[in-house]
């Protein structure tokens, strides 16, 4: 069966039909030698189904307990060594997140390269003073020598705020906001180790988010300036699935950017003249998690949200599409505000503030689940083919494409959509070849080329740009 789902329409007459048959046929036809007529049936690796069952809410209860117990992780809080001593403080939760990472590390014979990226921010907007901000990561470098080059990752952020975001002493648990994705981040980084991937995979936890998304956007520059190729960003901000009654505990969402916020004049231009308003990378890989979740079972189901973000909101997927990076953000379906950015108090019968008995464990270790499941198929398949391109020389009804070989891809598939649908709806392989001719109007379709492996990984899809 396809990972591309299938899609049921409404019943026609003959007459009606007949246009719809004529073009259903053309699906199947290429004037390449080695097309297939059908894609490829979805991949069930075995290794990516066993470390989805070794994902533990119990640890994730645990981490985000732990993180809890520093009282405040505020960006602005103490760092000093009296206080790290004494497990207060955002300098507390570092140097144990550290030492999370290197326990995991230990775990798969060093397999982790334990990292800490740190600067100085500020003064600035809710920087007061000058502040040391540290993200911490682990590095699990891909097992072979060119498909290293290219990078996935996960993200939270580990610092927290009450109901004054200056405020240095009084606690901040920061459960769900943002003690939850950092678990997730922890949680991938310790099932995922015990795995080899031909790709490499950076397990990130960032402060300084609730400053201002200080943190990452160092990080993103970083990446930028240094040229990593980082194919694909997962942000976990609030998945601690809330124990609100109105919650919906089946789905998480994954918000995506339309229109890349660094796309140049040039791209805008072509972007409007394409139609190609929903197809930015972070848009792809939004659609890759969905084809992810349709092939392994979570526990939870990504909702695909096409924008940045919510209203009044941000977060550090941000940072990275500012780089260019594709970037998502993970997020439960319905928050519950009293329970983020409060202080800890009861008033008029209710209670407020982020404490770990309003989250979900179980939620956010299916979250986990299907943040490990992405981050494997990414790493296990092929890079995305490149140099991607649709021959436009000439008024004909075939759409041509060619692109540049990969290494490790077997063969190519071919995706195509209405322009009106949000998801990939047909696929076709076509073999070795870097070129390919569909029996099918350019016109009418967006299309999209991707990699896959002798064992059916697929990589990102890529978008063909105009040829003339």
């Amino acid at each position: 069966m396809s990972m591309l789902k299938e899609r049921t329409a409404p019943p026609f007459s003959n007459t009606a039909l007949m246009p719809v048959l004529a073009f259903a046929m053309t699906l199947f036809y290429t004037t390449s030698e080695h097309a297939q007529e059908t894609a490829a049936k979805a991949v069930v690796d075995p290794k990516i189904v066993a470390a989805l069952k070794d994902v533990s809410a119990e640890r994730i209860r645990s981490n985000i307990e732990k993180l809890v117990s520093f009282g405040t992780r505020s960006t602005l809080s103490a760092q000093d060594p009296a206080s790290i001593s004494s497990g207060r403080g955002i300098g507390a939760a570092r140097e144990w997140i550290r030492s999370e990472f290197e326990t995991y590390s230990k775990d798969c014979n060093g397999c982790l390269e334990v990292k800490t990226d740190s600067f100085t921010e500020g003064p600035a907007d809710r920087i007061p003073q000058p502040t040391q901000i540290t993200n911490v990561y682990a590095v699990l470098k891909g097992s072979d020598p060119e498909s290293a080059k290219h990078i996935v990752l996960v993200t939270g952020h580990y610092d927290s705020r009450n109901s004054d975001t200056l405020d240095v002493k009084g606690n901040a648990p920061g459960a769900n906001d943002d003690g939850s994705g950092t678990a997730v981040s922890l949680e991938c980084a310790r099932v995922l180790s015990k795995l080899k991937f031909p790709a490499t995979i950076i397990f990130l936890t960032v402060a300084g988010e609730e400053q201002g998304l200080n943190g990452s956007r160092h990080f993103a520059a970083m990446a930028k300036q240094q040229g990593w190729n980082v194919e694909a960003v997962l942000n976990n901000d609030i998945v601690g699935g809330n124990k609100d009654p109105e919650q919906d505990a089946s789905v998480v969402r994954v918000f995506s950017e339309g229109i890349p916020v660094a796309a140049d004049e040039k791209q805008l231009r072509q972007i409007r003249n394409l139609g190609g308003e929903s197809d930015s990378s972070s848009r792809e890989l939004a659609r890759y998690i969905a084809e992810v979740g349709r092939t392994y079972d979570a526990g939870v189901k990504p909702l695909l949200i096409f924008r940045l973000d919510r209203y009044l909101r941000g977060g550090d997927h941000y940072s990275f599409n500012q780089q260019g990076f594709a970037a998502v953000r993970f997020t439960e379906y319905r928050e519950d505000f009293n329970h983020q950015h409060q202080n800890i108090r009861t008033e008029n019968g209710i209670e407020y503030g982020d404490l770990p008995r309003f989250v979900n464990f179980e939620y956010s270790a299916a979250v986990a689940r299907l943040n490990a499941a992405t981050l494997a198929s990414l790493a296990s398949a092929p890079a995305p083919p490149t140099n991607v391109r649709l021959e436009t020389r000439k008024l004909d009804n075939d759409s041509t494409f060619a692109w540049d070989a990969v290494p490790g891809a077997a063969s190519y598939e071919i995706v195509w959509r209405a322009t009106s649908a949000p998801d990939w709806e047909h696929a076709q392989l076509v073999g070795n070849d870097t070129r390919a001719t569909l029996k099918l109007s350019k016109d009418n379709v967006i299309f999209a080329v991707r990699a896959v492996d002798n064992e059916g990984h697929r990589s990102l899809p890529v978008v063909p740009v105009p040829e003339r």
